[in-house]
């Protein structure tokens, strides 16, 4: 079956399409379209994303990047819709009476073209930024309302999850050995999942404050090195060195499998304060020293997991699983206390959002029939919990 996917969680604009068969433990994926907008330079300016700005892009966004993934994906949208009834154009409006310019978009380009051939629609709805959910959820709504297909809503922390398996355009769930261990490292989210088998999730470790993500943009807006933080402080962390600057590792010996950030960064901010002048070699030096301290507490945490779970496989998934130090340092690690466990690293291009991650995950939830039999209800949940 193929499945189309929308995901707007953030600042992000992305739809794909995935052909998709087999069960849970055995399920063939092959991405025949993978579209993803940015909006950075949008959001620099301001040091972080800002969901107003967001949701607007998003509207602007939507129907060429769904346009683009039907087309990649060869699937025909040359064929006209043989029926434009008023019940239908008035049910469009409906659903998007909070988004005008993208009910405008919807109706003079989407409504016209004849249903694809897709058997299915995923939608992230949550968590993120509720303005920029909202924004897709509304979309995928309409989509499935005028196109008549079943809609599938799906957490986009499984998402990332699902991510870690993503290598190439073919890839399949064969890979995972269960009890699994995922951590997920990205701008909102620090966690330790254990899986028991797919769709049974239990969340044994998180974050108490800043996300790791989080914890890299600020660090890199104290340094006045840009936004987004993440690739900007890995860049000028392997000019510097370590040892130069003296940094934390919040609750790195802690009984427990939280995390912390706040702190981390909170010391780079009173060391900076301290610096009468502050060189280009120093700012290397508390950017490779505040990456090696956030790395050695989430490798540290993910081994202690270890130990008390006993996972077969071990998953890295989120936009931090991008960094090399932390791909580096877990596996060299891993590899010396738990040579027989197996370690399974998303593809670099699958690191961020994207909608590849939303659509396999969704056809979990479909072929366990795990979808919504009133889709119209569907709600956007920013702060939704690990697991649905």
């Amino acid at each position: 079956m193929r499945i189309l996917a929308i995901e707007t969680s953030c600042d992000e604009t992305a739809a794909a399409v995935l052909e998709c068969q087999g069960g849970p433990t055995n399920t063939q994926y092959k991405i025949l379209s993978n579209i993803v907008s940015s909006q950075i330079k949008i959001h620099a300016q301001w040091g972080g994303v800002v969901p107003n700005l967001a949701r607007r892009e998003h509207e602007k966004n939507l129907v060429p990047i769904l346009l683009r993934a039907l087309k990649k994906a060869k699937i025909s949208i040359n064929e006209k819709r043989k029926v434009k009834s008023e019940k239908t154009r008035l049910k469009i409006q409906k659903i998007l009476e909070r988004e005008q310019e993208l009910q405008k978009y919807f109706l003079k380009k989407v409504l016209p073209i004849a249903t694809p051939d897709i058997n299915a629609i995923a939608v992230t709805f949550g968590p993120g930024l509720e303005p920029a959910l909202w924004t897709g959820i509304n979309f995928a709504k309409t989509l499935s309302a005028v196109w008549d297909k079943p809609l599938i809503p799906v957490n986009h922390l499984e998402g990332h999850i699902v991510s870690s398996i993503m290598r190439g355009r073919e890839f399949d769930t064969t890979e995972i050995s269960f009890p699994a261990l995922a951590l997920l490292v990205s701008g909102g989210h620090t966690e330790l999942v254990l899986m028991k088998k797919w769709l049974d999730y239990k969340t044994i470790g998180k974050t108490r404050d800043d996300a790791v993500g989080e914890a890299f943009d600020k660090v890199a807006k104290l340094l006045n090195l840009g936004y987004p933080g993440g690739p900007i402080i890995s860049k000028r962390a392997s000019l510097g060195n370590p040892k130069n600057i003296l940094l934390p590792r919040p609750m790195i010996n802690s009984a427990d499998l939280d995390f912390s950030f706040s702190g981390l960064k909170t010391a780079v901010l009173y060391a900076v304060r301290k610096e009468k002048s502050i060189s280009a070699q120093k700012i290397s030096d508390y950017a490779a020293s505040f990456q090696k301290a956030a790395t050695d507490v989430l490798v540290s945490k993910t081994l202690r997991a270890i130990k008390k779970y006993h996972p077969r496989t071990v998953l890295l998934g989120g936009g931090v699983s991008a960094n090399q130090e932390l791909r580096t340092k877990m596996r060299e690690q891993l590899k010396r206390a738990f040579p027989k466990i197996k370690l399974l690293l998303p593809e670099q291009k699958f690191t961020g959002d994207n909608a590849a991650m939303i659509a396999a995950a969704g056809y979990l939830r479909y072929a366990n029939r795990k979808i919504r039999k009133n889709p119209l209800s569907l709600k956007a949940e920013g702060s939704l919990k690990f697991m649905i």
